[in-house]
């Protein structure tokens, strides 16, 4: 299935019902004073968390979704039927603006959770509401109220509890594969990821930890030098990270592209930056990949002491062999516990 994190649409509330101008006419009954009906309320277009879906390609195409207009009040005391209100399930983790303000309407973050985007109109009050003393016969009644109908725009943020970061093909897909049920595509080329994908992690599978204790890791694509500006796949992905609570950057020794893992390290610590500060403070755990290969090893000791010098702790992890996984795992545990989350 195609992923698709963003679409416009429009929603169109149903319309209420008006209300009735009718009297009572019966046999032996004089004068029966106002019977109408008041109309029925307008349907909401209303937007539901559903954890069963992970993209917005269904709605790509809904140019306009709406709701059933409430139905009139009729004579001898009706009430109009209201209109069935439309619900739209979403991945969970979409937000949703106001298309045309930027406004935040709001987030759809737990299964079955609901946000009511446009309200329907109320239902006009019939003439019966409208006697008194001195008109016991109003002719009058109340014409209900339009709904409400705005341009919508959504964007779905995976919800994740680690993200990976790092230049393309240093392993990230990889290492999901390796500690999660997730399947990414893995091939030895740039920008084998082309969506953010999610894996669970069982962390007894690996570490001391209780049984059913899972941590979510999101990998996104990779970046390069000049993403802020759309180089490779750009920045776009990067929002789903935001709502992580700690990050796993990835580095790797690749000769080849006569590239350095410090250098690469702080390339990619400056495009995280210029997309949100906020998301570059967040607690990281910096690891070498493919620690299963000579060179890497052989490297890795001289890298370790650099990183040290800039403040920063290095891991060596190989996912094919499982080296050094425990160790990733065990130090992401610890920095999602200082940052309030159990796991």
């Amino acid at each position: 299935m195609r992923f698709v994190d963003e679409c416009k649409f429009r929603v169109q509330a149903g319309n209420g019902g008006n209300g009735c101008a009718a009297f009572r006419r019966e046999a032996f009954v004089p004068f029966g004073g106002p019977a109408g009906g008041d109309g029925g309320a307008g349907g909401h277009v209303v937007l539901v968390g559903d954890e069963g879906k992970s993209s917005l390609l269904d709605l790509t195409h809904a140019h306009l979704i709406s709701a059933e207009h409430g139905e009139n009040g009729r004579s001898r005391d009706q009430y109009g039927k209201a209109g069935r209100s439309e619900y739209v399930r979403v991945p969970v983790g979409t937000v949703v603006y106001d298309a045309d303000s930027g406004e935040l309407l709001g987030e759809l973050l737990s299964h079955g959770q609901e946000l009511v985007v446009a309200e329907g109109g109320k239902g006009g009050r019939g003439n019966k509401h409208f006697a008194t003393p001195t008109d016991r016969a109003p002719k009058r009644a109340e014409p209900g109220t339009k709904g409400e109908s705005r341009n919508l725009r959504l964007e779905l943020r995976v919800m994740a509890d680690v993200g990976l970061l790092g230049f393309p093909n240093v392993g990230k897909s990889t290492f999901i594969a390796t500690v999660s049920a997730a399947r990414p595509k893995i091939a030895d080329y740039p920008f084998t990821t082309l969506v953010p994908q999610l894996g669970v992690v069982r962390l007894d599978d690996w570490i001391p930890a209780q049984p059913e204790q899972t941590l979510v890791a999101a990998d996104i694509p990779g970046l390069v030098p000049g993403a802020a500006e759309g180089a490779g796949l750009g920045i776009r992905f990067l929002r789903h990270l935001e709502r992580t609570r700690a990050l796993l950057h990835l580095i790797a020794l690749d000769p080849a592209e006569d590239r350095e893992p410090l250098a690469d390290y702080h390339v990619v610590r400056d495009e995280l930056a210029r997309y949100s500060p906020e998301l570059a403070a967040r607690p990281e755990v910096i690891a070498l990949s493919k620690g299963d290969l000579t060179e890497t090893q052989e490297a890795y000791p001289e890298l370790k002491a650099k990183f040290k010098e800039a403040g920063k702790e290095l891991y060596l992890l190989s996912a094919p062999t499982h080296q050094g996984i425990s160790d990733v795992l065990g130090a992401l545990r610890r920095l999602m516990e200082q940052a309030g989350k159990e796991v």
